[in-house]
């Protein structure tokens, strides 16, 4: 499907009935997409809100990682074609 450009669904959330949260995220296969301050808002914007906390006016911040420890228990060669 990826392979044919079809949609794929890379987040979801969803709000139950009785006022629990779920929230599942499949883009997690490279270290490097955490360098990238958005992809990393997105996902902890998720966690505090699918713990039922506040997400801060503008989403929850977090310092970028190093390169060092980008390339830290990687299983494989890292991916360099994210932009």
């Amino acid at each position: 499907a990826v392979r044919n450009k079809e949609p794929q669904i890379l987040a979801w959330a969803y709000n139950r009935p009785n006022g629990g949260r779920g929230f599942g995220f499949t883009g997690g296969h490279y270290h490097q997409s955490w360098a990238h301050e958005e992809y990393r808002k997105v996902v902890l914007n998720a966690i505090v809100w699918a713990a039922g906390g506040e997400v801060p006016q503008g989403g929850v911040r977090s310092p970028a990682p190093s390169e060092a420890l980008l390339q830290l228990n990687q299983d494989f060669l890292p991916h360099t074609n994210i932009e």
